[in-house]
């Protein structure tokens, strides 16, 4: 009984833990973050621009935000 309880315990723990990375990130926010990255690794020449999630394209997706609903592509140049 008392492994029931611990185990149920410390899945709710664990699933409230990770409720904040799931949590609604700002576009914007993110766009700044991904470029001071890009910065600090010397790349000069780059667009990012946010797409909905469900839009296909060739480009790399760098980040997701708005809970999934938007992606952020890279493209060179």
């Amino acid at each position: 009984m008392k492994s029931a309880i611990l185990a149920t315990s410390l899945a709710l723990f664990f699933f409230f833990a990770t409720v904040p990375a799931h949590a609604k990130v700002n576009c914007e926010t993110l766009i700044a973050e991904i470029e001071a990255k890009l910065a600090s690794k010397g790349v000069t020449k780059f667009t990012l621009l946010i797409i909905p999630k469900d839009e296909t394209t060739d480009s790399r997706v760098v980040g997701t935000c708005e809970g999934g609903a938007k992606k952020i592509i890279y493209k060179r140049g």
